[in-house]
C-alpha cells in the first residue's frame, strides 16, 4: 500500500509534459462549457424577456464552448423560426439535439464545423459536448415553457380586466337606460300626437318628424344598452341556427347587392338544434353582417358558414374588407368604441354581440388583417348556457 502511494505521488510529480498539456486542455474545455451554461443562466434569468432575443443571445454563446470555436457555427430552430451565428451553413460535421416542450418536438439546437477538424484521428465532437448540447436544449425548453406560461397568464389577466370593465359598464348602461327610457317615451308620444294636429306649418311638421326619428333612434340605442347589460333575459327555446342566419340575411341581401358585395352561404345541413334566444341570435347575425358591409364600401365578398362540432355549433362570418389594426382589435367589444363616423354607428353593435354570446355561454374569436379582411368565429353550446342547464336539471 505504501509503495503504491509513493508510486502515485512519483507519477504526479514527474508527470510527462504531454499528460500535463492534456490535463490543461481538458480543464480549458470544461471551463468553456461551464462559461456557456453560466451565460445561458444569465440570459434566461430576467423576467419578461422576449423569447426571440433570448434565443439569439443563447445561440451566440454556443460556438465558443466547443472544441474548435474558430470553425464552429450554431443554430437554434424554434417553431419554424431560425436563430443563427454569422456564417452558419451546411457543415462538414454536425451535432444536434431536439427541443422537447411538454413532450412535443418544437425545434432543435445545432452546432456545425464548417471545416475539417485539425486532428483528423479524433472524433469531431467530444462526449462532453454531446452532454452539453443536450443540456442546452433542455434549458431552452424550460425557457420556452416559462415564457409561454407568462404569456398565458398575461392574456388571462387582460381577459379578467376586460370582463371587469364590461361588467361595470353594463351596470352603468342599465342604470342610464332605465332613467332615460321614461322621459324619452313621453317625448316620442307627445311628438307623435303633435304631428296629428291639423293645419301645422310645414317647418313645424318637419321639425316634429325629426324629433320622432331621433327618439326612435335613441330608443334603439337604449334597447342595445339593455341587451349589452343583459337586462333583457334571453327567452330560450330550441332554435335552428341555419334558419336564424337565413332570417337575418333576408333583410340585408338587397343592401349587399347594392353595395356590390357577393354573399356566400355555407350552411351545414346536419346542424343540431340549440337552446338559444332566436331573436337575439338574429341580432348577432345582423350586427356582424352590417359591420362587414360597412368594412367593404367598394364591394367584396361576405362568407357566412355554420358548422357542427361535437357539443357545440359554429357561426363564422368572414369579409374581404379593410380589416383592423391591433389597436382596434383590442377595443373591439368595448362599448361606445367606434372608428366610424357619428351617423354610421354608436359603438354598441359589437358590444351587444359580445353580451348576447356571453349570455348564451358562447365565445367569440376574431382574426383580422389590414387590407385583407376580418373573420368572426362564434361558438355556442348546443345545450345552452350552464345556468339554464342547471335550472332545468334542478
Amino acid at each position: 500500500m505504501i509503495t503504491d502511494a509513493y508510486q502515485r505521488l512519483f507519477n504526479h510529480i514527474y508527470m510527462p509534459v504531454d499528460a500535463i498539456s492534456r490535463t490543461e486542455w481538458a480543464l480549458r474545455e470544461r471551463v468553456k462549457e461551464l462559461t456557456c451554461l453560466y451565460g445561458i443562466a444569465r440570459v434566461t434569468q430576467p423576467p419578461g424577456l422576449a423569447l426571440s432575443d433570448a434565443l439569439q443571445a443563447i445561440v451566440e454563446l454556443l460556438p465558443p464552448a466547443w472544441q474548435y470555436p474558430e470553425i464552429a457555427c450554431a443554430r437554434i430552430v424554434f417553431d419554424n423560426h431560425s436563430y443563427t451565428t454569422p456564417g452558419f451553413g451546411a457543415g462538414i460535421h454536425c451535432q444536434a439535439a431536439d427541443i422537447m416542450v411538454s413532450g412535443h418536438r418544437r425545434g432543435l439546437v445545432e452546432v456545425v464545423y464548417t471545416q475539417e477538424v485539425p486532428v483528423a484521428s479524433e472524433p469531431p465532437f467530444l462526449e462532453e459536448e454531446r452532454s452539453l448540447i443536450n443540456m442546452v436544449a433542455r434549458e431552452i425548453a424550460i425557457l420556452i415553457e416559462r415564457c409561454e406560461a407568462e404569456e398565458t397568464k398575461a392574456k388571462l389577466q387582460e381577459q379578467l380586466r376586460h370582463a371587469d370593465r364590461l361588467a361595470t359598464l353594463g351596470q352603468l348602461a342599465a342604470g342610464v337606460a332605465h332613467e332615460i327610457n321614461e322621459p324619452l317615451a313621453n317625448i316620442l308620444g307627445f311628438a307623435q300626437l303633435a304631428r296629428k294636429a291639423s293645419q301645422l306649418p310645414k317647418q313645424s311638421a318637419d321639425d316634429l318628424e325629426k324629433i320622432v326619428k331621433n327618439c326612435l333612434f335613441a330608443r334603439e340605442i337604449i334597447h342595445e344598452l339593455l341587451t349589452f347589460a343583459r337586462q333583457m333575459t334571453p327567452e330560450m327555446t330550441r332554435v335552428k341556427l341555419n334558419q336564424v342566419v337565413t332570417g337575418g340575411l333576408y333583410f340585408l341581401e338587397s343592401r349587399c347587392a347594392k353595395a356590390g358585395i357577393e354573399v356566400i352561404r355555407t350552411l351545414d345541413p346536419h346542424m343540431p338544434e340549440i337552446l338559444a334566444d332566436s331573436s337575439q341570435l338574429q341580432q348577432v347575425v345582423v350586427n356582424l353582417v352590417v359591420n362587414a358591409v360597412q368594412a367593404m364600401p367598394n364591394g367584396g365578398k361576405l362568407a357566412i358558414e355554420t358548422r357542427a362540432t361535437g357539443d357545440h355549433v359554429l357561426l363564422i362570418v368572414r369579409d374581404t374588407g379593410s380589416g383592423m389594426p391591433e389597436a382596434v382589435l383590442k377595443n373591439l367589444f368595448t362599448p361606445f368604441f367606434t372608428t366610424k363616423d357619428i351617423d354610421q354607428g354608436t359603438g354598441l353593435g359589437l358590444a351587444v354581440v359580445h353580451g348576447i354570446i356571453s349570455s348564451h355561454g358562447g365565445t367569440i374569436r376574431v382574426e383580422s388583417k389590414v387590407g385583407k379582411g376580418t373573420r368572426f368565429e362564434i361558438q355556442l353550446p348546443v345545450s345552452g348556457p350552464a345556468r339554464v342547464q342547471g335550472g332545468r336539471n334542478g
